[in-house]
């Protein structure tokens, strides 16, 4: 029985040093230097001088390919690597080798009538594809007699085995019933941001179920958006294989992203540190025009220059690329402790103040309970959200990154329009009924029905537990407060993934009078449970004692 490994657990000092990221060598030589072969003689047409893939590529390419091709036993029919994931910048021939994996496994698939896909987000991206598999066959005589080219169907097809390569801009009627053997997946991070598009690849992928000498193959450029969707959760799982934290020997991920301290320092500015993400830098890449752009873009807009980093040096989008972003964002993901729980927060809290913004239909309903450490007066933070379903299909742009949320448990879908303000008051009526509850603080603005359900629980303005926040340029002692907290590390959160997209979504607009909070860009970008964290900050910033029932009267006893 062979034994390999997909992970590279040192990665980080490979891609500094250059050296190559698949550590294991084909599992099956001799398959992997026959589909060498034919690689290497495949030409690329429109290169100068129209060189062959063997002339032209650097040696990661041919490790890629060498590891796709060499997983396949062929006593067994099996191939034993059956999944692979290749990360890269824009214009290191990514479409162009996709093109020529895919001719290979035309040219080499032993069954008859197969089928093989190549998958692209738009018609656009599929003739990325297409056209230089169609020129590669045109270029060479001998394949020119093998294969059969029809450029109005995006179809190449085997003379001999009637087998057929077809380049598709995918939705879920040209992939359906589809049983192919070998399947690509182009631009991966343009699926993301499609609700469906797991069903669809599902369903395009469904024929490796009786095919067991398929693959799939998923190539991306980073995405110009906080990753979400499928690409998200492919990029996560190939993240954790490549770093051994999942043992996955059928899975192979090549991702040519900077290591953490490298991004944390922002050295992907220097150009010297090009070539960490671009392997094919000096060759489809040139050093001189990534220079010139990176001024161009350092002197623009942050959105415009977060295309570029994405694109160019495949940086991940987040938090820390807005140049009007909220100073505490520098701080945030450095005091997450993930295993903190509202149960947690509620054992260690010597007082807790609740705060809650948004609401509407089109909204999140946001709610942060912010708790004063018993012991060193830290303060603690959890939060969650609600919103409607309707707003899947209101904003399709942040559906599948709000569906993640939602698998994470940080945020609640609801089809009542009840179910959110019902679930919020029972989380505040058990922190009140433990004697932790300090306030209620709110965004008065469209707040009706919940102040009427929070009176039901006794928590009214005339009874001092329920607080309207300030708002706009008022909420800026709340906004300075927490960012200096984060900033000394008396501010710690449950590290939520939602709590971390709404954060990089904060603007920090000047006023006449001091700052506000907004958002980013109208209508996608949604804040409200970081709003709801400074309306909770504006009470707890005041010192306040818990005013909920006694310890005696929540053991039971009548105090006279």
């Amino acid at each position: 029985m062979k034994q390999w490994t997909t992970a590279c657990k040192d990665w980080q000092k490979r891609i500094v040093a250059g050296r190559p990221l698949i550590v294991a060598p084909p599992l099956f030589q001799d398959e992997s230097d026959a589909a060498l072969a034919v690689f290497k003689s495949l030409r690329i047409v429109d290169a100068a001088g129209s060189p062959t893939f063997g002339e032209a590529c650097e040696p990661w390419v041919f490790d890629f390919v060498a590891s796709i091709f060499g997983a396949y036993d062929p006593e067994s029919g099996k191939r034993l690597i059956r999944e692979f994931f290749l990360l890269i910048s824009k214009k290191n021939a990514k479409s162009t080798i996709a093109a020529g994996i895919m001719l290979t496994a035309l040219i080499r698939n032993w069954r008859m009538s197969a089928e093989l896909l190549i998958i692209a987000p738009t018609i656009e991206v599929a003739q990325n594809s297409f056209k230089p598999a169609a020129d590669m066959v045109r270029a060479d005589e001998e394949l020119a007699d093998l294969l059969h080219v029809q450029d109005h169907y995006r179809t190449i097809t085997h003379r001999t085995t009637g087998a057929v390569l077809k380049v598709v801009a995918a939705d879920n009627d040209t992939v359906s019933g589809k049983k192919a053997a070998f399947v690509l997946i182009d631009e991966l991070w343009v699926f993301g941001a499609k609700p469906k598009a797991d069903a669809m690849i599902r369903e395009a992928t469904g024929g490796l179920v009786s095919r067991p000498e398929g693959f799939v193959i998923s190539l991306s450029t980073q995405s110009d958006a906080p990753p979400a969707g499928v690409f998200k959760a492919k990029l996560d799982y190939f993240r954790d294989v490549r770093d051994g934290k999942i043992e996955d020997m059928k899975s192979l991920g090549v991702l040519y992203e900077f290591p953490k301290a490298m991004l944390e320092s922002e050295a992907y500015l220097d150009p010297n540190n090009f070539y960490i993400t671009n392997p094919n830098l000096g060759r489809s890449v040139s050093r001189e025009w990534l220079e010139d752009e990176l001024k161009k873009e350092l002197a623009k807009d942050a959105s415009t220059r977060n295309t570029f980093l994405a694109k160019h040096l495949n940086v991940e989008i987040g938090q820390s690329h807005r140049n009007n972003r909220w100073a505490g964002t520098d701080f945030w993901s450095r005091r997450a402790e993930p295993d903190l729980s509202l149960d947690s927060l509620l054992d260690q809290s010597e007082v807790v103040v609740v705060g809650i913004d948004g609401g509407g239909l089109d909204d999140l309903f946001g709610f942060a309970a912010v708790g004063r450490h018993k012991e060193t007066r830290d303060w603690l933070v959890w939060t969650h959200a609600w919103c409607h379903e309707g707003v899947l299909e209101r904003r399709k742009s942040i559906a599948p990154m709000l569906l993640d949320f939602k698998r994470a448990d940080e945020l609640t879908i609801v089809d009542d329009e009840l179910a959110d303000i019902s679930a919020i008051i029972e989380i505040i009526d058990t922190i009140n009924r433990r004697g932790l509850l300090a306030s209620v603080a709110v965004d008065p603005a469209g707040l009706g029905e919940m102040i009427e359900a929070l009176a039901e629980i006794d928590i009214t303005q005339e009874g001092g537990q329920l607080i309207g926040a300030p708002q706009g340029w008022a909420m800026m002692n709340a906004i300075k407060t927490a960012e200096r907290k984060l900033a000394n590390g008396t501010m710690r959160h449950a590290g939520s993934k939602l709590m971390a997209w709404c954060v990089g979504n904060l603007k920090i607009e000047p006023t006449a009078t001091g700052v506000r909070a907004t958002k980013q860009n109208a209508g996608d970008a949604k804040i409200d449970p970081v709003m709801a964290l400074f309306d909770a900050v504006t009470v707890m910033s005041r010192n306040p004692e818990a005013t909920g029932p006694s310890v005696y009267e929540r053991r039971g006893i009548l105090v006279v």
